[in-house]
């Protein structure tokens, strides 16, 4: 099986599906910065840079691609900016293929969602009441738009679709993602219906201003757009939502949405048997190993996550035998690596006991070596998987792996 999509400079070429009872599949994303293999995890640069972690670095370990933040970048240091270094890569120094989120993550965070971490861990059903009032919101919806106070230094700044694309436009990123409403699970489902339309909207509007951009600056790479889609945990909301957005000429799509763990497969093949077979699809904001598996055995290609950074700066390691925190004193005398046998930096030339050492001196080289070895471990994970696919092994990969990693649980 081979099948291609091209449009000036990016096209996703399909090479393997696993299977008719699986939507698992392996692929190559071409970008005029480099080609992503896929599946792909893609790590995160919010403010263009992984955390603790040198663009060098994440090259060495095997990063294809690296995502930003626009909403971020907008606010410091500026796209001009960015846009005057050359371009997103050539800024933080990384010289493969970079995707920007469009700042609709933010309309959550910093709004009805604001200072709770929004995660796949959430109780089950509607409570309006867990909603953030609007007086203490940092981010306001209308139709038209979304209204934002810095976080930074409290100013006000108006965000609309046409914004967002000029400021993803002069970050200069391969991929870009068309500005949306990211909903909480607490939005009752009248909210939901209502978000939806606007996010569609919102996505149409996206798309004819990134064609004046592209139409203006001839002479640019092409930038290639993907549509977001919506709709909590509502199979109906899903399913228009991918229905609307196939129908629309993205490049590609996103699949975002705050959602409850134990649906995520559900979700994402609701979404994935409507959406083109011919165009990447990527999953906003996932990393775990389970969800990874899961993510990619429902048609996912790319996907995102801060997870691998974070929990880093934490103290906790990904291993084969599950995730583990160095900071415990059972680590203190342990000289042996991080993972035995493992041959990233942090485990080819640092031990336990070293790392531990770190953080109880609260040395943050500590959650750097961390972070250096956490990315590397799902890099590694996916490229498996992604074997696993060709080779046609996937299914016994998943069995074995999450049955060794999740084996104390």
């Amino acid at each position: 099986m081979s099948q291609s999509v091209i449009n000036q400079g990016f096209h996703f070429t399909l090479h393997k599906r696993l299977s008719r009872s699986s939507l698992a599949r392996a692929g190559v994303i071409v970008t005029p910065h480099g080609s992503i293999k896929t599946p792909a995890f893609i790590a995160v640069a919010t403010k263009a840079a992984v955390k603790r972690v040198l663009p060098e670095y994440m090259y060495d370990i095997g990063a294809q691609a690296l995502l930003a933040n626009a909403y971020h970048l907008y606010l410091q240091p500026g796209a001009e900016l960015v846009e005057e270094a050359g371009g997103l890569g050539r800024f933080m120094n990384w010289p493969g293929p970079t995707f920007t989120d469009s700042g609709g993550f933010q309309v959550l965070s910093l709004g009805s969602g604001y200072k709770k971490v929004m995660s796949m861990e959430v109780s089950e059903g509607v409570d309006s009441s867990l909603l953030v009032p609007m007086r203490r919101r940092l981010a306001v919806v209308d139709s038209d738009g979304v209204n934002f106070k810095s976080h930074i230094d409290g100013r006000l700044h108006r965000f609309t679709p046409e914004l967002s694309m000029q400021v993803q436009h002069g970050l200069g990123a391969d991929i870009l993602f068309a500005f949306d409403e990211l909903t909480s699970l607490h939005d009752p489902y009248v909210y939901q219906q209502e978000s939806l339309t606007r996010t569609h909207a919102w996505a149409t509007r996206s798309l004819k201003e990134m064609s004046r951009l592209r139409a203006a600056h001839p002479e640019r790479p092409y930038q290639a757009l993907f549509g977001v889609i919506q709709g909590a945990q509502y199979e109906d909301l899903r399913r228009q939502a991918a229905t609307y957005m196939s129908k629309l000429p993205f490049d590609g799509y996103g699949i975002g949405g705050a959602l409850e763990k134990s649906q995520l497969g559900m979700i994402v093949r609701w979404v994935n048997e409507i959406l083109p077979e011919s165009k990447p699809r990527h999953l906003l904001g996932i990393s775990e190993p389970d969800d990874i598996f899961i993510a990619v055995e429902n048609g996912i290609d790319t996907f995102d996550c801060v997870s691998p950074t974070r929990i880093g700066r934490n103290g906790a390691a990904y291993t084969p035998d599950g995730r583990v925190n160095l900071t415990a004193k059972r680590y203190e005398r342990d000289l042996q690596p991080v993972v035995p046998g493992c041959i990233c930096y942090c485990c080819s030339n640092y031990s336990r006991a070293y790392i531990h050492h770190l953080f109880k001196a609260k040395e943050v080289t500590g959650g750097t070596l961390l972070s250096i070895h956490n990315e590397y471990f799902i890099i590694s994970l996916v490229d498996q998987i992604r074997e696993s696919i060709v080779s046609g092994t996937f299914f016994d990969l998943k069995r074995t792996w999450l049955g060794r990693y999740y084996q104390h649980t």
